[in-house]
This record gives C-alpha cells, structure tokens and sequence, in this order.
C-alpha cells in the first residue's frame, strides 16, 4: 500500500520516473548496483525534527551523511535530531529504508544536498523495500520545491 501512495504521489508531480523493483538488499551499495544507478545519486531521505510536531526531509547521497553544523546554519536553528524509526513511520506513513518525500503522510520542506541536484539521474525511494524511482535530479528538486545547499559530508 505505501509503495502505491509513493507511486500515485510521483504520478501526481507530474515528473518522468522509471519504478525499479529489485527486491530486499542489504546495503545501500547493493541498492545501488540493483538499481543500476552510483551510489553517490541514490537519495537517503532523512526525516529531521527541529521541534514538537516540526520536521522536514533531507535527501542526502548515498554515499555522505548529513553535516548537522551546516544543516543547523541554513535553518538558524541550534539544535535538530533524528525520531526513531516508529516516530518515523507515524508522521511519514514509511518504513526507514523506504522514507520517500513523495506521498508521505506530511507535506514537509525538502532541502537537497546540492551534489543531488547535479544534473543526471537520480534514485529515491518508492516507499518500499527494494523500490527505488528513477528521475532526473532537475524534476526531483523543482517538483519537491526543495531547498538545495551543501549540507552534508562524506561518510
């Protein structure tokens, strides 16, 4: 059911993506390699609190981690964190590992790691294990009317 809200939802924006299901992996290399995509234009999206009932996406590469002194600068906040994994699924109707902007229950801002903005394809999640769309990095950020900056560092 929640790999049908991410589709419908990417059908809605109205964006060209290719669905790739390739079943459960391990890892998110081996996403990667099943989805036929570098590590470095598979999009983690993080859910990222700032406050009671305040959170937002981050898409991050794959292949870094998000850099919170640089994500606390662009927001002008002094602190953030993470919710655990069922505070997650609540707010975002997603299990982690297959969080996608697209269909989730809440209608968050999205900030973009700028490497993920760089033109080319991109994989984000479809709201499923081993479900990963495909869509050029431009349409992803116009349509999730993203925020795109430096926010991250590599792992």
């Amino acid at each position: 059911m929640s790999e049908e809200r991410a589709v419908a939802a990417l059908e809605a924006a109205g964006i060209p993506f290719e669905l790739v299901r390739h079943g459960r992996v391990s890892s998110l290399e081996e996403a990667a390699a099943a989805r036929g995509i570098d590590p470095a234009r598979l999009a983690k999206t993080i859910v990222v609190r700032r406050g009671d009932d305040d959170f937002l996406f981050v898409l991050v590469p794959g292949d870094r981690q998000i850099s919170w002194p640089k994500l606390r600068a662009l927001l002008g906040v002094s602190r953030l964190s993470m919710p655990d994994k069922d505070v997650a699924f609540q707010v975002t109707g997603y299990e982690r590992g297959t969080i996608t902007p697209f269909g989730s229950f809440n209608s968050w801002p999205v900030v973009a790691d700028s490497r993920l903005a760089e033109p080319g394809p991109v994989s984000i999640g479809g709201g499923a294990h081993g479900v990963g769309a495909t869509v050029d990095a431009a349409d992803l950020v116009r349509s999730l009317s993203a925020t795109v900056a430096d926010v991250t560092d590599p792992l």
